[in-house]
This record gives C-alpha cells, sequence and structure tokens, in this order.
C-alpha cells in the first residue's frame, strides 16, 4: 500500500532516482536538443518513479506545481544551457518568493552514436525552500 509523500521523502526518492537515472540509456532522447523535450521527459519519468510508492496529489498545469500537497514544483535544467525561462509571474513573487518550493535536477545531456541513445548524467539534485525563492540580487 502506497504511503504519503512528504518533503524529505521526495528529497530521498529524488536521490535515488537520479542515481538511477545517470546510469540508464534512453533511445528516445537520441539526437533531442530541446530541453523542454528533455525536462518534459524526466519530469514524466520521476512521477512514475513516485506512483506505486507513494500517495499524493498530482499536478496540472492548471494547479501550476507539480506536487501542490506539498508545495513542490519540478525544474529540469541542462548544465550547459541553464534554463532561461523566469519562473515569476509578477513582482511581487520576485520580490517575496514563489510561495512553493522547487526540486531541480541539473542534467548533462550525451549521446551514443553507436547504441544511438541519450544519456542524462543528473549532477545536482537541489531542493529549494520556498522561502529562498525570490530574486535576491546585489
Amino acid at each position: 500500500m502506497p504511503i504519503e509523500l512528504t518533503i524529505p521523502r521526495l528529497k530521498a526518492e529524488a536521490t535515488e532516482f537520479a542515481f538511477k537515472e545517470s546510469n540508464h540509456s534512453e533511445p528516445s532522447l537520441f539526437g533531442v536538443t530541446d530541453g523542454k523535450a528533455v525536462g518534459t521527459y524526466l519530469e514524466h519519468k520521476f512521477q512514475t518513479h513516485l506512483y506505486p510508492k507513494f500517495e499524493y496529489v498530482e499536478g496540472s498545469s492548471a494547479k501550476g506545481i507539480d506536487f501542490p500537497g506539498i508545495e513542490v514544483d519540478i525544474k529540469v535544467t541542462s548544465i550547459r544551457q541553464p534554463q532561461s525561462s523566469c519562473p515569476f509571474e509578477s513582482a511581487r513573487q520576485k520580490i517575496y518568493g514563489l510561495g512553493y518550493n522547487l526540486l531541480v535536477f541539473v542534467y548533462e545531456k550525451s549521446d551514443d552514436e553507436i547504441s544511438r541513445t541519450a544519456q542524462l548524467n543528473i549532477l545536482h539534485t537541489v531542493y529549494i525552500d520556498h522561502s529562498r525563492t525570490s530574486d535576491f540580487q546585489t
């Protein structure tokens, strides 16, 4: 029976998932250069990894975040070309923060021409508390 997903459990599962995914060759990503496609792939695969183990409310575009029950959104970005889309929807969010937590996967993608597969080496898995999500600049 699935157990409730909590932030500590999410962090532990993200670390385990990153290790497993970094050792996986994926044919569907071979030759793909679109960061959004890679991000969507990784987010869906992480959800699939969590689904049989945990009970949680699934997010949607309408809800705005991936795990509304624990107020966590997933962001996926390449180490070579970091995500340029801004998550802030208003000046208030930019100054005071998003109001939700972030789980960030930073990857480096490589293609294997012989096997015609891609590998996503997940270099960093970072949890950012909502209190640290404002756009602090010095």
